[in-house]
């Protein structure tokens, strides 16, 4: 029961964190511009403010572009309660692999560009086929990531790759610093961020996530957000878990929870920071070169995987 409990706490305290991650990089990203921000609560109100308006409808949508945004949010919180956040061993994470989570998250994309392609608008329809393009070549780069981790581990369960990457105690290994770069690099394309795409951006001609939202509002335009911020938090929980797992406690010594949650909210700034640094540092991609940067991730993650077979490390 204190298992079943913990795993609904992470749940929650990831669809809660996730504007505040959100709002927390677009604040550090405003200051590095020398602009004045908005405040790290600015996402609650903006979430606030699109529940409370009327959810408008294009005409000639069917049930899918109403489903959708319930469909994406939920697929985001089932992959939240895979992801071993606050410790390993949850209820969940013997039902599922990073097999199922990278699942997870293509069936979320599918909800999202069948809805845009069934409203018949162009950039709707434009977003999608772009968002497929950069998806082609982004999940073989995931998948190659997490399977460096699962050699090293000798399993596909998250909870156990943890484990097994906890108990290393900041060893080196080759095949895991390619597989960092391909995962960062995957991280910023699939959270539609710079250099691949601009989430602040609503010019028509370059936006990719953006324009897939553009027949929303109200409610569904909200959970449509959120669940982008939710993905965003979940990417780079996943980061940590592969990368930083110190912190993250089994199931049974769940009494020194208390003292890793600041590790572990200390790890979601620094992200925030590096993110705000990389955006601010770099410039946008023309959008036929992003291709080129996610097959990079790719061939990063292949090295990774080749690094383990030929080194075994």
């Amino acid at each position: 029961m204190t298992a079943i409990l913990l795993e609904l706490a992470q749940v929650l305290l990831v669809a809660f964190l996730a504007p505040l991650f959100a709002g927390l990089l677009r604040a550090l990203r405003t200051i590095l511009q020398n602009r004045r921000p908005a405040g790290c609560w600015q996402s609650y109100r903006d979430l606030y403010r699109l529940f409370h308006k009327e959810s408008l409808q294009a005409e000639g949508t069917s049930w899918l572009f109403r489903f959708a945004p319930y469909g994406i949010f939920g697929a985001f919180c089932l992959a939240a309660g895979i992801i071993p956040i606050l410790a390993t061993g949850l209820p969940l994470a013997p039902a599922a692999d990073v097999i199922a989570l990278v699942g997870l998250f293509a069936l979320a994309r599918v909800f999202q560009v069948l809805a845009a392609m069934d409203t018949g608008t162009p950039f709707a329809t434009l977003g999608a086929h772009r968002e497929m393009l950069i998806a082609g070549l982004a999940e073989p780069a995931l998948l190659a990531t997490l399977f460096t981790a699962s050699l090293l581990s000798r399993s596909t369960s998250l909870s156990v790759i943890v484990a097994h990457l906890e108990q290393l105690h900041f060893a080196l290994h080759p095949s895991m610093v390619f597989a960092a770069a391909a995962f960062f690099m995957v991280l910023l394309a699939e959270n539609a961020r710079i250099p691949v795409d601009n989430p602040a951006t609503h010019l028509e001609l370059t936006m990719i996530h953006e324009a897939m939202l553009l027949e929303y509002s109200g409610r569904h335009l909200a959970l449509m957000e959120w669940g982008a911020q939710i993905k965003l938090v979940l990417y780079v929980a996943i980061g940590i878990a592969l990368f930083l797992p110190w912190g993250i406690v089994p199931t049974a010594e769940i009494a020194v929870l208390p003292l890793t949650v600041p590790i572990l909210l200390l790890k979601f700034a620094a992200a925030a920071l590096i993110l705000a640094l990389v955006e601010t540092l770099l410039a946008k991609l023309r959008l036929f070169r992003s291709p080129e940067f996610m097959a990079t991730a790719f061939l990063l993650g292949v090295v990774g995987l080749l690094s383990f077979f030929m080194l075994g490390a």
